[in-house]
């Protein structure tokens, strides 16, 4: 397994791989890391059905707002990588903000109507900074399929339609959301909740 930090590495590892594989398969799961077994279900999703197994750890700051835990995320690199090369993936990528935005970002991809309601309606700009990342890292990595967790159900539906309406080159694989034993969903901000709130989160599950 490589940990790629650069995006010119990045391109000069998938190019290499084209050159000696012209039929393989590039399968791509991007997470912003403290990965968990929901994670571990789309990485291993990628290295069953692909040539080329990728995946991207990037806490990306254009997708949090102003008063959320950008800061505050749960990050942990050696575990994270510990994960990934248990699973069996080829390619890490990992780079620093100052890799991906050396410069403040003058363009931004919306999707309107989809990325409205729901979560949407509390996380203004939310959605605008997630699919400007996954755009910018599907044009950096080129997957031919990309693996994402109906977990973030609203997320899934936001980029297939980018995907859609941008043609861009790239099959959305949604898979299972993965939960605790009494229903909670896998998350890796579960960290946050008390005692008492991880006992009362199930709840949500069990009404719906």
């Amino acid at each position: 397994m490589k940990v790629i930090r650069t995006i010119k590495q990045m391109r000069d590892e998938l190019r290499s791989f084209r050159k000696l594989h012209p039929e393989g398969s590039v399968g791509f799961v991007p997470t912003m890391g403290y990965l968990h077994e929901g994670h571990e279900s789309l990485l291993r999703a990628a290295r069953n059905e692909c040539d080329l197994a990728v995946a991207s750890i990037f806490v990306n700051p254009l997708q949090f707002g102003p008063n959320e835990d950008y800061e505050q995320y749960p990050r942990d690199e050696q575990r994270d990588l510990a994960v990934c090369e248990r699973v069996g993936i080829d390619l890490v990528f990992k780079p620093e903000p100052s890799e991906m935005y050396p410069k403040p970002m003058l363009t931004k991809v919306t999707v309107d109507q989809v990325s409205a309601g729901l979560c949407g309606a509390n996380r203004p700009g939310h959605f605008d900074g997630v699919c400007t990342v996954v755009a910018k890292l599907f044009h950096i990595i080129q997957p031919d399929q990309a693996y994402f967790g109906m977990k973030d159900a609203q997320q899934v539906a936001v980029i297939m339609q980018m995907v859609e309406d941008l043609n861009m080159p790239v099959n959305i694989i949604p898979c299972p959301t993965v939960r605790e034993p009494d229903g909670l969903a896998l998350s890796s901000r579960n960290v946050y909740l008390t005692a008492e709130e991880r006992q009362q989160a199930p709840v949500l599950y069990r009404a719906l």
